[in-house]
């Protein structure tokens, strides 16, 4: 019995070596793998844990204006932070350096502690063993350079434990200004404007930094010996003027405010080479702050309305149907097409009237009807496309920035995209069709440039280091959109809106210089019912060129769903198309034109200047710049010029009575403001700029605190 149970226990035991002897071949077969024939793979695993490839940042390249002003820039920044068991630092340095080095953190980084706090702070991270301490975050490049000079700092990376992570954030000194234009890059898949569409000349080459992990998850440098640099991206000169653009957006912005609109674009462009030198698009955030939201000028179609009749006017010119003397029924604004109504915006009681007088009063009547006669049927329907086609409304302009929505235009008579019999006088007025306010202008500028149609373009060159690497050529399409005769015919059309006391843009007109263009004014999300038109809003624009005579810049405004001061284009894009030429041309002195080329002639009493009033010496002065002679009859500080018969000045003497209200009659309002505010006088004006042309109380009415009202003019 007792043999059985020694027995049973050897087989026991034996089967228990058994098991430790297999599980000890396993081990050091696993072990022989690992370390011989796998080790390599295991060598790099564990490596990666602790020893990684970080790129880095390469810096971006500037877009810059015209004339080299910085629109976008990258700025650099810096996270700093410290290694206190760096191998490198010595014993003696941080011994040295260590009270004066905490004086320095508590002084310029962290006021908040004490410099003998922060030198308990520093001993115990060092005996922690921590390698990493937060010295500053987003630090500016001045920042940066006085903490290196910190003591021990000032020894660098390794024997000074400084650490230093260079970054960049991309910095626009104008702000606003042509933000939408500009654009942004987000990662690698959200690319806008200018930044998005030449990102691969913007973003450079990135480098890379062998870094290594440290306690609580962050990576340092390993070695200045480890690191690839990066290459800074090239620059961007683009076409923009940052004076134009700021002229531009100030004008759009408020209109905006004043008329309460949804969404503006206005957008200024070189009439011969197509280069745009402004473009805003504004509309509202969430807080109700006026901003670039959506590049609008681009990247929203709508249907145009009136500013595109004169796509119709020449075609019909071209074709030679119409002449600008002859007249056409207008019907008194009403007529009919099949069961639908069309009207003039106006109300009149008018029937047959010029060509021009049509175009220029902007009668729908009038120009559907002449578009009617000439297209009514399906061939000649495809003419009149053609011709639209001839003209570029059929596709995009090809700017360089992505976005850029096709436009669209229905195929004459095609069931399959709605065409009826409405559809032709419809289209000839701008509705049924849909074009971007940049494809709209293009159009305009071609026939400003006599027919010459050109790419418009956004980007001019690309430098390096201040060196032209390419530049972008003016793109002008092959041949003219129409004939020389129509083109001017066009013209004269154009010109007939602003200069004709019957024109859309009379009211606007300036002596100045000379304008020319077409309002419009378009219904938008509108649903034609039985009985009437159900209209959702309206679209305000206005498209032109300026000086007429000569071409320089085209124009468009456009204002979506104003709901204050107007709804009509003349009302509501117009006087931002005469604030921007009026300053536009004011910066450029070379468009004015000149008064004395030609021979010199005498001038009449009714042409010299009369009852200009204001300072003695500054009237002379004036006067002696001028050439002008005159009889001297002043001898006080204030002075009237009056003209004297036949072709001859005189300076007579304003007097100036003490506590008498006095005469600002024929002054500037500088001069005005002067005289009645020293004698405690209160000032309000009416009208825009002049001379005073009225004052509220009489002169040598006895002073006594009143407000003066002033009318200029």
């Amino acid at each position: 019995m007792a043999f059985n149970v020694k027995n049973e226990v050897l087989v026991r035991v034996y089967v228990v070596l058994a098991a430790v002897v297999l599980a000890a071949v396993a081990i050091f077969t696993k072990s022989v793998k690992i370390s011989i024939v796998e080790g390599e793979k295991w060598r790099s695993k564990g490596q990666e844990l602790y020893i990684k490839e970080v790129p880095l940042e390469a810096e971006r390249g500037n877009i810059l204006t015209d004339d080299g002003s910085m629109l976008a820039t990258s700025m650099p920044f810096f996270d700093i932070s410290f290694d206190p068991n760096s191998s490198a630092i010595d014993t003696a340095d941080w011994n040295r350096d260590l009270d004066s080095l905490a004086l320095c953190l508590t002084t310029y980084v962290n006021p908040e502690m004490t410099p003998g706090a922060m030198k308990e702070f520093l001993i115990q991270q060092k005996a922690e063993g921590k390698r990493y301490i937060s010295i500053k975050k987003d630090a500016t490049m001045a920042q940066k350079d006085r903490i290196s000079s910190f003591p021990l700092f000032r020894l660098g990376q390794f024997k000074g434990g400084l650490i230093v992570v260079q970054k960049y954030n991309r910095e626009r000194p104008f702000r606003m200004l042509a933000n939408r234009t500009i654009g942004y890059v987000n990662g690698d898949s959200i690319e806008v404007g200018i930044e998005g569409a030449f990102n691969e000349y913007l973003k450079g080459e990135a480098g890379t930094q062998l870094m290594y992990k440290v306690g609580g998850g962050m990576w340092i440098p390993l070695e200045n010996l480890a690191k690839i640099e990066p290459r800074a991206g090239q620059d961007l000169v683009t076409t923009l003027d940052i004076n134009l653009q700021d002229i531009t957006e100030t004008a759009l912005a408020k209109a905006m405010v004043r008329h309460q609109a949804e969404s503006g674009v206005a957008i200024l462009m070189d009439v011969k080479t197509g280069a745009i030198r402004a473009m805003a698009n504004l509309g509202w955030t969430k807080d109700g702050q006026l901003w670039e939201t959506y590049n609008h000028a681009i990247g929203s179609a709508t249907e145009p309305g009136s500013t595109f009749k004169l796509a119709t006017m020449l075609a019909l010119l071209e074709d030679g149907d119409i002449d600008l003397d002859d007249s056409i029924d207008i019907e008194q604004g009403v007529t009919m097409y099949f069961e639908a109504e069309l009207k003039d915006a106006y109300s009149h009681t008018l029937n047959r009237v010029s060509v021009k007088q049509a175009f220029g009063m902007s009668s729908n009547v009038g120009v559907s009807r002449m578009a009617y006669n000439s297209y009514g049927t399906k061939n000649k329907a495809d003419r009149f496309v053609g011709h639209l086609q001839d003209f570029y409304l059929n596709q995009p302009t090809g700017i360089e920035i992505g976005g850029e929505v096709e436009p669209y235009l229905k195929k004459a008579y095609s069931q399959e995209e709605g065409w009826s019999g409405t559809t032709l006088p419809w289209m000839s007025i701008g509705y049924e069709l849909t074009v971007t306010p940049l494809q709209l202008l293009a159009f305009y500028n071609a026939v400003a440039n006599d027919g010459v149609y050109v790419k418009p373009y956004l980007v001019k060159e690309i430098q390096q280091y201040g060196e032209t690497l390419k530049r972008f050529p003016v793109t002008e399409v092959k041949g003219r959109i129409a004939s020389k005769k129509a083109i001017r015919q066009a013209q004269q059309l154009l010109e007939c809106v602003v200069d004709s006391s019957w024109g859309t843009a009379y009211a606007l007109r300036t002596d100045a210089y000379r304008f020319a263009g077409k309002t419009g004014t378009a219904q938008i999300n509108y649903k034609r019912l039985n009985e009437k038109t159900k209209v959702g809003g309206y679209q305000a624009s206005f498209a032109g060129y300026f000086p007429a005579d000569n071409p320089v810049y085209s124009c468009i405004v456009l204002i979506s769903k104003p709901k204050e001061s107007g709804i009509y284009g003349g009302a509501v894009a117009l006087p931002v198309f005469r604030e921007i030429a009026d300053k536009a041309i004011a910066s450029r002195l070379e468009l004015y034109p000149v008064l004395n080329d030609g021979d010199e002639i005498a001038l009449g009493s009714k042409q010299l200047p009369d009852y200009d009033a204001g300072y003695r010496p500054d009237i002379q002065r004036v006067l002696k710049g001028l050439g002008l002679d005159y009889y001297n009859r002043a001898d006080g500080d204030w002075a009237v010029l009056r003209t004297a018969e036949p072709d001859s000045l005189k300076l007579m003497k304003r007097p100036m009575e003490d506590k008498q209200v006095p005469n600002v009659m024929g002054m500037g309002l500088r001069d005005a403001l002067f005289l009645l505010e020293n004698k405690g006088l209160k000032v309000q004006v009416n009208g825009g700029y002049g001379k005073v042309r009225q004052q509220s109380v009489r002169p040598g009415t006895r002073v006594a605190g009143q407000t003066v009202w002033l009318r200029l003019g």
